[in-house]
């Protein structure tokens, strides 16, 4: 399943510090996918993917003294447009 995981940064460069030093630190079954980073470098925007939804939590774990996070269940629109077309989620 896709995942669209908002960050709020609360220090911007401790955490790319942290990346270089450690890499994303993700368990395994936790897959990146894309990002997008706010301009004022306040947010980013990550597309991941997983069958476990707790794997996010041990990944949190590692990141929550530098980042808010809000973890969002998501769709493709081509996903979702199949759905309506079947009628399997009406």
């Amino acid at each position: 399943m896709l995942y669209m995981v908002v960050e709020h940064f609360k220090d911007a460069p401790a955490i790319y510090e942290r990346l270089r030093e450690r890499g994303r630190m993700m368990p395994e079954g936790l897959e990146y996918v894309s990002s997008w980073i706010a301009v004022d470098r306040k947010m980013c925007w990550q597309l991941m993917r997983t069958e476990d939804e707790s794997l996010f939590q041990r990944w949190i774990d590692n990141w929550k003294d530098l980042v808010d996070f809000e973890i969002v269940p998501v769709r493709t629109s081509a996903e979702v447009r199949e759905m309506m077309t079947s009628g399997a989620d009406r």
